[in-house]
């Protein structure tokens, strides 16, 4: 007699380690906390841009912590959850491409001397101190938003091959 039970199409509780897109999710939270560690120990100036940067990297931190532990404790097997774990991987990808450009921008400008004073541009130039520090860390901030976006990116792209083998 032919069994009934239906295979899991997501992994739950430790499966999700080894799996192969859901072993992005420890990548994701370093790099994401590192992007949010980084920019907010720089003053947060221009703060419109900047701010965005802050909240895409908070929002997908405490986004994908909880997207991870609902996978860990196996609140992710009924059917709606594969197209979900698609759209938000991609949603989170773009949210940190453009937080990326913005940062990148902004990093560009300082690397040019430019410095922001009431979020206008002046230019200073970059010399050494407080700016140069800044301008290192931003570089940093860069590099690592950009590896996040490819893991979420990844990400993306490995969950909507599991929802169409599904």
């Amino acid at each position: 007699m032919a069994s009934t039970t239906a295979v899991d199409v997501l992994p739950s509780g430790g499966r999700i380690f080894v799996s192969i897109p859901d072993i992005f999710y420890i990548p994701e939270f370093v790099f994401g906390g590192l992007v949010w560690i980084l920019v907010a120990s720089t003053r947060v100036i221009p703060d419109n841009p900047l701010g965005w940067v802050m909240f895409v990297s908070v929002f997908c931190f405490v986004l994908t912590t909880l997207w991870f532990l609902i996978f860990l404790c196996g609140a992710n097997q009924s059917g709606i959850w594969p197209p979900l774990d698609v759209i938000y991987h991609f949603v989170a990808a773009v949210f940190y491409l453009s937080a990326l450009v913005d940062l990148a921008y902004i990093t560009v400008l300082k690397g040019w001397g430019m410095s922001f004073v009431s979020g206008i541009p002046i230019l200073t130039g970059l010399g050494a101190g407080e700016n140069l520090k800044t301008y290192r860390l931003d570089i940093a901030a860069v590099v690592m938003c950009s590896v996040a976006t490819l893991l979420y990116f990844l990400h993306a792209v490995f969950s909507a091959i599991r929802w169409k083998n599904s």
